[in-house]
């Protein structure tokens, strides 16, 4: 499969970017074992991503999005995700009971991988086109977000008050539902908003293919 030169050139550069964020995050976190648990995505996600990459390139919006739900991952690693500024600031502006990034951190889980999996799935099964698509996707972004609930209530078992900051909750007894719907909101937002500009860089994506069995 031939990519466009534009499109060649921006993973390494996302790639480059992520890595340095990540290593820069981990200098001085404000709690180690946090950051550990926050960025193991990332950085068992990246090599994986190198390794397939020859044989399954994905679409520059796709890698736009898993770069930033990186950096996102790396920010509330660093901080712990009830510390980060951003987070504060929000709250002070918007008036909140607590800080709201670990949600932005769930939308993000939904946003994101929405994308990631709608390009597996178009490029990979018999749904592309499929009204049951979109459904199909979503169901799948809202069984990864429950199994990371399961994991931090794994983490939080294991490690006892050494997952406080993991788990976020900020006195929160409805947490886990919160995000659980925080990533409903991001994966269906997500379709909504980026199927057609998806689908456009996927034809791209699939006609030089197509051009050189013609």
């Amino acid at each position: 499969m031939v990519l466009a030169p534009a499109a060649r050139r921006l993973p390494p550069v996302l790639a480059a970017l992520v890595l340095l964020a990540l290593v820069v995050s981990g200098l001085r976190p404000h709690d180690r074992f946090t950051w550990l648990l926050e960025v193991f995505w990332v950085i068992g996600g990246l090599p994986l991503l190198v390794v397939i990459w020859r044989r399954f390139p994905l679409t520059s919006l796709t890698c736009c999005l898993l770069a930033a739900h990186a950096l996102v991952l790396i920010v509330g690693g660093h901080y712990t995700y009830a510390r980060v500024p951003f987070g504060h600031w929000l709250q002070d502006v918007l008036e909140l009971s607590r800080n709201p990034y670990d949600r932005i951190g769930h939308l993000m889980q939904g946003f994101v991988p929405a994308i990631l999996m709608r390009e597996l799935l178009v490029r990979t099964s018999p749904l592309r086109g499929s009204a049951w698509l979109a459904p199909l996707t979503v169901c799948v972004c809202l069984a990864f977000s429950a199994f990371f609930e399961m994991l931090e209530w794994w983490a939080a078992l294991a490690a006892g008050e050494a997952a406080d900051a993991f788990l976020a909750v900020q006195g929160d007894q409805w947490d886990t539902q919160w995000d659980m719907a925080c990533a409903l909101i991001g994966a269906t937002t997500s379709l909504l908003l980026l199927s057609r500009p998806h689908d456009r860089q996927l034809a791209r994506l699939r006609a030089p293919a197509a051009v050189g069995t013609a």
